[in-house]
């Protein structure tokens, strides 16, 4: 038997258990009648105010801001029809019945949790009007940052996107994620992020788009890009990779097409690549313009026999041919007997002073260093064979930029996406001028090279006659390179890397255009026939919106006064209309049914247009207009 002072023992130990336990349980409720009832869309403590700062183009267009979104939260002590908030929330954020059931259902589960972030302002606005009628008790909207992108899929491989939790993932909201993310100045103050601003342009990138996007649905790549670079400055003006995708919705699209191909994809450039070779020769010394070979039988020198290695052939049987000739005919033989006149390091040192091997240092995540192994480790038949564009890597990056050596008498210049960064008040932190990096040809020979490409252009067998436009100088080299099947190590015997090369205008140029089509459908899959019309089309476009006097589409100057005409207003239409002479508020009747957007500088009346009057009004064009 238990004595009593044992069960006095136990019945105080037992006494003070149950006291404590009691006391839990009393404070967790008390703390949560203490809490805060949120409102039904948000909490009503409101964090200061905290804004990403934006992405912006080079004229001052928005490509990325700061928004304000709800996500949607379960504050689970409040839910009393966990059945019918399933079906509700079902039917409006589009989620599965059955899993947003098990969600609410369970007991064990915590009392707040996450039903959907950053929802669209649609759904937010229908969630609250049930709220409001009394409906969905327990479901909260929660306010969140969130980040919109205006011109969706435009230049979107350069901007990038933002997680939910307003942090860059991709592009220059991944690299420069500490510029725009807003810093904390004080707990009471608003905090802002800083603004960039790109050197793309969106009226340049969305013409380009237009016209590339064309070809893109006639010739179904793999996948397609174009750079289009201010040659002065080393400036990207438009930067598209095909696929594309919508930073709204980054969620919605594949690693593949979200890839930015233009920096992070390497390939064999082929022919194309023979400009820089052929320079390099002549610069060593090892040739001159006036060279000429024998075409006849293809490129199987001694050694070549000796080991056994593959001749390297033409696709047709040119005879002799100098030095103007083998471009003309982008000629495998040719270049490959012009490769012996020099040393293989010396060829290697001008190749690495192009830029090839290395990234340009391009402010974008994953840019491809390229492939170009060192002298030690190429065979007896790497020179002749990267002479001509095989055996090597490049990105469409480091290409564009190597031709800045032609553009600017032999020096090399540093590309830029970035134009310049602004504080949240306004203030210039850094802008990012002309940087060249070296001298790599002289004067002399980018100007032999320059003017032989325009030579390319102008012969009627040259690859890429087909850019040819009367009275405009071009300069252009075309590239088709077969791909290379990585489980065999050998060559599709019916897949292609087709591109082309274009500076113009010749004697000064001014904008450098590079397109790349890889493994292109179709019986036409050569860089010169699919490539060349192409860069054609953007000249013909692009040459006024930069006053570069072209035949048929002139730059006149003037002496800034503009002639009054009765008022007009330009009727809503499939075509551009001529809004020269125009005053604004003329011009913006136009674009009153929202079917095309408009950029405008300067005040007065409209002295210049991009596109120009007569082509047609693409979907979701953007037009520049131009006051003076």
């Amino acid at each position: 038997m238990i004595n009593a002072e044992v069960r006095d023992k136990r019945f105080r130990i037992f006494f003070i258990a149950i006291s404590c336990f009691a006391l839990i349980i009393l404070s967790r409720y008390a703390l949560l009648m203490l809490k805060p009832s949120p409102s039904p869309v948000g909490p009503d403590l409101v964090l200061p105010e905290a804004a990403r700062g934006p992405i912006l183009d080079k004229n001052g267009n928005l490509l990325a801001v700061q928004t304000q979104l709800y996500s949607v939260s379960l504050w689970r002590p409040d839910l009393t029809d966990p059945q019918g908030s399933a079906e509700l929330l079902a039917r409006v954020l589009g989620l599965e019945e059955d899993s947003l059931r098990a969600l609410l259902t369970n007991e064990r589960g915590s009392n707040f949790v996450w039903i959907k972030r950053q929802v669209s302002p649609a759904e937010s606005k229908d969630l609250e009007a049930l709220m409001q009628g009394g409906r969905l008790k327990g479901i909260r909207l929660e306010p969140e940052p969130g980040r919109h992108y205006p011109q969706k899929s435009l230049a979107s491989h350069v901007v990038g996107y933002v997680g939910t939790d307003n942090v860059g993932l991709d592009g220059i909201e991944y690299t420069l994620n500490d510029i725009l993310s807003p810093t904390l100045i004080g707990e009471d103050s608003p905090t802002y992020g800083n603004r960039v601003y790109l050197t793309v342009d969106i009226n340049v990138q969305n013409r380009v788009e237009t016209i590339l996007k064309r070809a893109y649905e006639e010739y179904q790549p793999d996948n397609m890009m174009a750079i289009v670079m201010e040659a002065k400055t080393g400036d990207i003006a438009a930067y598209l990779s095909l696929p594309q995708f919508d930073p709204n919705h980054f969620q919605d699209y594949s690693a593949a097409q979200r890839k930015n191909q233009l920096a992070q994809m390497a390939y064999e450039p082929g022919s194309v690549f023979k400009i820089f070779s052929l320079s390099s020769f002549l610069e060593l010394g090892g040739i001159t313009p006036d060279v000429s070979y024998d075409t006849t039988g293809g490129f199987n020198p001694d050694y070549f026999q000796k080991y056994d290695i593959a001749p390297i052939t033409d696709l047709g049987n040119y005879g002799v041919l100098d030095l103007q000739g083998v471009l003309n005919h982008s000629s495998n033989v040719g270049t490959a007997y012009a490769s012996e006149t020099v040393e293989t390091k010396e060829y290697y040192a001008m190749l690495r002073s192009f830029g090839f091997g290395k990234s340009t240092g391009l402010p974008l995540p994953g840019e491809s260093n390229g492939l170009l192994k060192e002298p030690e480790q190429w065979s007896l038949r790497s020179k002749p064979t990267i002479s001509i564009g095989q055996e090597v890597g490049v990105s469409a990056l480091q290409m564009v930029t190597a031709a800045t050596v032609f553009a600017n008498g032999g020096v090399l210049l540093k590309p830029h996406i970035i134009k310049k960064i602004e504080s949240p008040e306004g203030e210039l932190i850094k802008e990012y001028d002309r940087e060249v990096v070296r001298e790599v040809l002289s004067p002399e020979t980018a100007k032999t090279m320059l003017e032989m490409m325009r030579g390319i252009v102008d012969s009627p067998v040259g690859t890429t006659r087909r850019a040819r436009i009367d009275d405009f100088p071009i300069s252009a080299k075309s590239g088709t390179a077969q791909i290379t099947n990585l489980e065999t190590g050998k060559y599709y015997p019916d897949r292609f890397t087709a591109s082309v090369l274009a500076l113009f205008p010749t004697e000064d140029p001014q904008l450098i255009v590079y397109i790349v089509l890889k493994n292109p459908r179709g019986d036409i899959y050569y860089g010169g026939t699919i490539g060349s019309p192409l860069v054609k089309e953007i000249a013909r476009d692009l040459a006024p919106y930069y006053h570069i006097p072209l035949i048929g589409n002139e730059v006149y100057e003037t002496d800034g006064r503009v002639t009054l005409t009765q008022p007009r207003s330009p009727e809503p239409s499939d075509i551009i209309p001529d809004f020269t002479g125009m005053s604004k508020r003329e011009a913006l009747r136009f674009f009153a049914d929202g079917r095309a957007g408009v950029t405008m500088k300067g005040e007065g009346r409209v002295i210049f247009q991009f596109p120009r009057a007569g082509m047609p009004l693409q979907e979701n064009q953007i037009i520049f207009l131009e006051f003076e």
